[in-house]
């Protein structure tokens, strides 16, 4: 039997300072994350054809087929993600973004 090999680069992201977040504002903190995953996080995603292989609560972890969709991705995410930290009042939930083949 011949073993089908494909490449693909993984996306691992989490919320920075989780844990104090929601120390602090439990409510606010789940709801700003369900809303940054709803209009940002998952379009980003879709957009750029990954895949979501699995969430850990504040974290993620994103399949794309080549690097340069999971950079592009990565990186518009970020980016979007510092624009709605700044335009929230709740949080400006950071994120720790990697990526690799």
């Amino acid at each position: 039997m011949t073993a089908t090999r494909r490449l693909a680069a993984i996306l691992a992201a989490d919320v920075a300072g989780y844990a104090r977040l929601i120390g602090a504002d439990e409510d606010g903190t789940l709801q700003a994350l369900k809303a940054i995953r709803a209009e940002l996080v998952d379009p980003t995603i879709a957009a750029h054809n990954g895949r979501l292989v699995k969430t850990t609560g504040d974290g993620l972890l994103v399949e794309f087929g080549s690097v340069v969709d999971a950079l592009r991705g990565s990186w518009l995410q970020a980016r979007r993600l510092t624009v709605a930290g700044q335009r929230r009042s709740c949080t400006g939930l950071p994120c720790h973004i990697a990526a690799g083949p």
